[in-house]
């Protein structure tokens, strides 16, 4: 959400209306506000036209400091402003924006003051930016509910993080929350994956196979990485979460599950559905609430709150004392393309290293994610010699971050590598990583 602070506690932002002039819809007029509105010709859209050459999901609006933003969502035929076809605007004075045969009137309105949500954090989350604070808000006022939630944003935002934090805030809370990660489902087993399968019912099902909808009976489901279902799958789904009943592969009884559906995806989902890969009916029954986190370089005034509460969890509160300024504005400029997980990386790599004296998190920035320059250490050095000295650091910094996260116990460092744990024990000799005069903590 693009936002300008006009005073403390308040954001400023630019909406205005919509009115259908020709053609005709289920409203005759829609206000545009802070929250993102969709425009189509499926029924749950919030402002639905009667036009076949309009799509599913057409354009979405939302009114930002900048105007109102319109953005067309991969539609078939196109979102025109006068005679040009638009992929992103934001609209300031009165416009006509034609969609298939169907224009619509947009009047612009003064700008409005909107409060600022004063949580600064969700569970485990924390920001103190508005743009978390508000998702925050939306965060807040989705836990209690039953509703489908949807949660959008790049690899490593924290989509997982955010599910359970839901999921804490409900009154599911005291019971299960099972992950399912549908990147992971070869195609072929997706409608088991999901649903279970009796003993029997296909080749190499050796033994009945429990849905992960019934482990979660109760409590909360997370359909991580959504985007990724094989179409031929996805009716299947719909009608699980519509009916609140599922049946396993090879069985001809229905069983009945009490869940509550929390979905990720890091693809454009609605984009998707235009392109024929997803189904509306779907998106529309697991995006009843709809949060989209966005990548850290958006909100990198929150990085020092963010590693403060890193530290915290890592079992080291009295570190972030220890973090120089210097370090906190160098990670400020840094792009993060692995996001809050390649932070929290960063973060367990420079508690390994340094115990005590201050503490320069920035020195551990990944070469890989570094500057061109840091990228590609030519000078002065073969080919060879550069890579093996990339890819010791590589190295060093992975199995150092692996070694804080699992407490130095060499079995989950493996099981996460998917290594030996001699093998392990061999890198983590090399770099010198951990005490191995001692015994490692084999659980």
């Amino acid at each position: 959400m693009d936002q300008t602070i006009v005073a403390k506690g308040k954001f400023e932002v630019r909406g205005g209306k919509l009115k259908i002039t020709k053609g005709s819809g289920n409203k005759p007029e829609l206000e545009i506000g802070a929250d993102t509105l969709v425009v189509g010709r499926n029924e749950a859209c919030d402002l639905v036209i009667e036009d076949r050459k309009v799509s599913a999901v057409h354009m979405e609006l939302v009114a930002t400091e900048r105007g109102v933003r319109v953005r067309d969502l991969g539609s078939r035929n196109g979102t025109f402003v006068g005679d040009t076809r638009i992929g992103e605007v934001y609209l300031l004075k009165p416009t006509l924006i034609v969609c298939g045969d169907t224009h619509i009137e947009f009047a612009p309105a003064n700008p409005e003051q909107v409060n600022v949500p004063e949580a600064a954090e969700f569970g485990p989350l924390v920001g103190a930016g508005a743009v978390m604070r508000s998702v925050f808000e939306r965060l807040r006022k989705a836990g209690p509910t039953e509703l489908t939630v949807l949660i959008g944003g790049e690899t490593g935002t924290g989509k997982e993080l955010v599910a359970q934090a839901i999921h804490g805030a409900s009154a599911r809370s005291n019971k299960p929350f099972v992950v399912v990660d549908c990147g992971s489902i070869p195609a072929s087993l997706a409608e088991s994956a999901l649903f279970g399968h009796e003993r029997g019912s296909f080749t190499g099902a050796i033994d009945k196979r429990i849905s992960p909808f019934v482990e979660a009976d109760g409590g909360t489901i997370f359909l991580d990485e959504l985007g990724e279902l094989p179409v031929d799958v996805q009716p299947k789904l719909l009608r699980a979460l519509a009916e609140q009943r599922i049946k396993s592969v090879g069985s001809n009884a229905y069983r009945p599950v009490d869940v509550r559906v929390i979905a990720a995806t890091r693809r454009d989902l609605v984009r998707e559905v235009n392109d024929g890969n997803f189904r509306s009916d779907l998106y529309f029954r697991v995006a009843q609430i709809k949060v989209e986190l966005p990548p850290l370089r958006q909100r990198l005034e929150d990085i020092p709150a963010l590693v403060r509460k890193m530290v915290n969890d890592m079992g080291d509160p009295g570190a972030y004392e220890r973090v120089t300024n210097d370090s906190l504005e160098r990670l400020m400029r840094h792009d993060w393309p692995g996001n809050v997980r390649e932070l929290r990386n960063v973060v367990a790599v420079a508690l390994a290293f340094s115990k005590e004296g201050p503490l320069d998190i920035a020195q551990h920035l990944s070469p890989l994610t570094s500057t061109a320059t840091e990228q590609t250490p030519t000078r002065g050095r073969t080919f060879q010699d550069a890579k093996r000295e990339v890819l010791a650091r590589f190295e060093r910094d992975y199995f150092t971050a692996l070694y804080a996260e699992c407490s130095g116990n060499v079995s989950e460092i493996g099981r996460r590598a998917a290594m030996e744990r001699a093998h392990v024990r061999g890198y983590l000799r090399r770099h010198g990583i951990g005490d191995s005069s001692k015994p490692s903590p084999d659980r």
